[in-house]
């Protein structure tokens, strides 16, 4: 096997992971600190805030296996995805902290970013003719 098959191996192996750790650390974070992160106190803001990032992260190597020749397009997409889900966390913990500004402010960078991500997309598109560099 090739080095280059390795790598994406490791990408792909490694998008799974953060994706369903995040996805776990979003969706049912006390379920998450239970089996993984038992460091007293709970805070279930800071979990899904934590499944968010970790989301980012998957959606990151995951996007560069697709878009493989576009890493300002992998960039702002899988840093829109993190955004989109940190924004998400806001929303559903307003009871437990934090501002409408903050959560505001958070909204509009996350969309910046998808928004760039589809510019860029379709700027890749406009180019080549027919979808994103891979």
């Amino acid at each position: 096997m090739s080095r280059t098959y390795l790598l994406y191996a490791l990408a792909a192996a490694s998008a799974a992971f953060f994706l369903a750790i995040g996805l776990w650390a979003f969706f049912d974070a006390f379920s998450f600190y239970e089996e993984i992160a038992e460091f007293p106190p709970y805070n279930a803001h800071f979990l899904h805030d934590v499944g968010a990032f970790q989301v980012g992260l998957g959606a990151t190597l995951a996007l560069a296996l697709i878009w493989r020749r576009d890493a300002l397009l992998v960039a702002l997409a899988g840093t829109g995805i993190g955004g989109a889900f940190h924004v998400v966390a806001h929303i559903a913990d307003d009871d437990k902290g934090g501002t409408d500004g903050q959560t505001v402010s958070l909204g509009v960078f996350a969309a910046l970013l998808l928004a760039g991500a589809v510019w860029q997309w379709a700027r890749g598109r406009a180019v080549a003719g027919s979808g994103p560099p891979v």
